[in-house]
């Protein structure tokens, strides 16, 4: 096992990885910027290390302060979290070569599965299902046209190496992609530094259905069931559930036993995502997240496994204790992302934090790094805080949702708690009908 292993990253995660290292018996070294001097992962770690200024690029981005830190602090391991540097091939290649453990998957394993037309191409080598598409970039807008043809219109052009929406555009007709051609390519280019981009058919209504991953060094892969993941704006998720409510038992066990061998074709051995579209009863592969979610604690509410601790004892080399048939579903478990922003126009509201309250009780969870007299930076993501229940069904769970964001209050700056509170009493919602388009009709 480790001994001492350095938080690539801030806020929530890096507080959660401490409470797993905690419970190894794992020291901890935080890194942070100047303007985090006062943040709790830095208050909570053994060690604390500045990386840098506020911007992310000079302090969490920065591989060389990382790595400096890492060797003043004479760490065994990095866990780069997630965001930041957590899918950078080049950051898991640097401390290989420093002999440090990168508490995730080896470069090469990244950077193909970061590389989302290489992805699809590799899954659909190992016979997991995927959109139809072109078969990797697209050098043209001509080229795109041609393939749109094939497949029908409408299509999407999306970014080859990036996600989270940039780089991509819904096309509707051939008169519309020479534009959308050079604009995703654009912005691909500035958001990830390479402008290649693929075309896919675009579903209009599918639910977004994640299956999580975990593997280790010896060959095992196994699955932790899926997070419905639909509730999203611009493609950004908001709420996310486990299980999903539209699964059948029989397409859990087939997503699963897919997803499984998307991860054992490219020697999978942490924790990871494979992402997929769902569209009346057929599924599609997405991609891979190469890391540990943001959403991963409902999947830890539904089966008892505690995923950062089984990921860093697969980096460390520690054999998986349980098989597939001793993953068991209890109960259903929502999670609601709270975010400093303005609820109406969605803007950032950054600002010192007066009042601070978090709700609690049976089966509510809370993972911030948020408090009283927290200032909350401009320069990073906007996440505050993330309110996970736990119930015996969804109703329970979503009654329980309710009156936990009734009682959570955050005084100083603005946050979507009361968008989640209407989104538990929308219709649609607590019957289930979901879809990635969801939050543009509740908007509307």
């Amino acid at each position: 096992m480790f001994r001492k292993i350095l938080i690539a990253n801030r806020g929530e995660i890096a507080l959660r990885i401490i409470w797993a290292c905690k419970e190894l018996g794992i020291k901890t070294v935080a890194v942070h910027s100047e303007v985090d001097i006062d943040s709790l992962h830095v208050r909570f770690a053994d060690e604390n290390v500045c990386i840098g200024p506020a911007a992310s690029r000079d302090s969490y981005l920065n591989i060389t302060n990382l790595i400096a830190a890492a060797e003043i602090s004479n760490v065994d391991a990095i866990h780069p979290g997630y965001g930041f540097l957590s899918e950078s091939a080049e950051f898991a290649q640097v401390c290989q070569a420093c002999n440090i453990a990168f508490i995730g998957p080896s470069p090469q394993t990244i950077a193909l599965m970061g590389n989302k037309a290489e992805a699809k191409r590799t899954m659909k080598a190992a016979g997991v299902p995927i959109l139809p598409g072109s078969d990797g970039p697209v050098a043209s807008a001509e080229e795109a046209k041609a393939v749109a043809e094939e497949i029908g219109y409408p299509v999407i052009l999306k970014a080859s190496a990036g996600g989270g929406g940039k780089g991509m555009r819904v096309v509707s007709s051939e008169k519309e992609i020479d534009t959308a051609f050079q604009m995703a390519g654009a912005e691909a280019a500035s958001a990830f530094g390479n402008g290649d981009l693929y075309i896919e058919k675009y579903l209009q209504e599918p639910r977004h259905i994640e299956i999580q991953i975990l593997g280790d060094q010896y060959g095992n892969v196994i699955h932790l069931f899926e997070r419905e993941c639909s509730i999203q704006r611009r493609h950004q998720k908001l709420i996310e559930e486990a299980p999903s409510p539209v699964l059948t038992e029989l397409q859990r066990k087939e997503m699963g036993d897919v997803a499984v061998t998307g991860a054992k074709a490219v020697d999978y051995s942490t924790v990871g995502t494979m992402e997929f579209l769902f569209n009346e009863g057929e599924y599609y592969f997405m991609e891979m997240n190469t890391r540990i979610q943001v959403e991963h604690p409902v999947t830890e509410n539904i089966t008892s496994v505690d995923l950062v601790k089984a990921q860093i004892m697969a980096a460390a080399g520690e054999k998986m204790t349980f098989k597939q048939k001793d993953i068991k579903i209890d109960g259903h478990s929502m999670e609601c992302r709270i975010n400093a922003e303005d609820p109406v126009r969605f803007t950032p509201s950054p600002g010192r934090i007066t009042t601070f309250h978090a709700p609690g009780g049976p089966g509510v969870r809370v993972d911030t790094a948020a408090y009283a007299g927290y200032f909350v930076s401009p320069h990073y993501d906007s996440l505050l805080a993330k309110l996970i229940v736990k119930g015996d069904t969804r109703q329970d769970c979503i009654m329980r949702m309710r009156r936990s964001l009734e009682s959570f209050v955050v005084e100083g700056i603005k946050t979507n708690v009361a968008m989640h509170l209407k989104i538990m009493e929308d219709e649609d919602f607590q019957a289930g009908r979901l879809s990635t388009r969801f939050m543009e009709r509740f908007l509307s």
